[in-house]
């Protein structure tokens, strides 16, 4: 396995999730991409985060919680201020959520200091991007050009505008990427459901790798060194809140990337079973902070830069 520089990358969103259930309403730090940010630096990893954020107290908020969890901000112009999600809980336990403005319509945009964390960084991690703008992903595609990637499209509903133009904006970047994940809710929102096929296509595409999750059914990694299987992980304590999953598998199987090259089937099955079991731990409280067994067992020690 060849050693390379320990660090990475993440480009997407970070937001507030406005919470509305039985116990009343609260807001915690969230965005797909801010959790998979905060998830690597935790696991070790020395994190960047490029995203949209306002300059107001909710984008003060965001800033905040990043450096409590020494991450490094890169934040791009926020016009119509930070974004929000107003999160609805069924009885079920599953979230909606419904969009502000802003998170509709977040921009990226790449400058000086964002080009030079990318070009020093061994690995760039994409999530819950907005691949039906096409202007965003040719700026994505040429601040990119030359770096290794993982991707996670990551859609969502309420912000998607042009399913088409997104599907062809994620396979641009996937096409090449050294990993893709995507999800059976992936599938169905972007494709015709059938994660298998989906899991074939991205890999005809050129992606390197290809980790399809299917909630229950647990997961599979499909690389040249093979196909890998692992179902869900079993930890002690009850499911509270399973909305982090998907993000900390993304962070864990990314952690295996930075700085190493997988090459052997041991390799891959390792990496692809150490992310499930930081899911499932992950799924043992509420919100998108990443957790690991370990933390669990130790009361949250052990768990690097918290």
């Amino acid at each position: 396995m060849q050693q390379k520089a320990q660090s990475a990358v993440v480009i997407g969103d970070a937001l507030i999730d406005e919470i509305h259930d039985a116990g009343g309403v609260r807001e915690l730090i969230g965005g797909a991409a801010l959790n998979v940010a905060v998830g690597l630096r935790r696991l070790g990893v020395p994190t960047t985060l490029i995203a949209m954020v306002g300059d107001d107290e909710a984008g003060a908020h965001i800033r905040e919680y990043l450096s409590d969890h020494d991450v490094q901000l890169v934040s791009s112009p926020a016009p119509l201020g930070s974004s929000r999600a107003v999160v609805q809980r069924a009885a079920n336990g599953e979230p909606t959520y419904v969009f502000n403005e802003a998170a509709q319509r977040r921009s990226i945009r790449y400058g000086d200091e964002a080009r030079q964390v990318l070009a020093a960084a061994d690995l760039a991690v994409i999530s819950c991007f907005p691949f039906d703008v096409p202007a965003e992903v040719d700026a994505v595609a040429t601040a990119l050009a030359g770096v290794r990637v993982a991707i996670d499209p990551n859609p969502r509903a309420g912000m998607l505008s042009d399913r088409a133009e997104f599907v062809r904006g994620f396979e641009r970047v996937a096409a090449n990427a050294a990993i893709v994940k995507v999800g059976a809710d992936d599938a169905a929102l972007l494709y015709d459901g059938d994660l298998d096929a989906l899991r074939t296509r991205l890999r005809t595409l050129g992606a390197e790798a290809v980790l399809a999750t299917a909630g229950a059914d647990g997961a599979v990694l499909e690389t040249d060194a093979g196909t890998f299987t692992a179902p869900i992980a079993h930890l002690p304590g009850p499911i509270i809140d399973t909305v982090g999953a998907g993000d900390a598998t993304l962070s864990g199987v990314a952690e295996g990337l930075v700085g190493t090259r997988p090459d052997t089937a041991d390799e891959w099955q390792r990496l692809l079973d150490r992310a499930m079991d930081v899911a499932a731990a992950t799924c043992r409280a509420e919100g998108g902070l990443l957790r690991t067994p370990e933390s669990i067992e130790d009361g949250e020690h052990g768990v690097h830069g918290s």
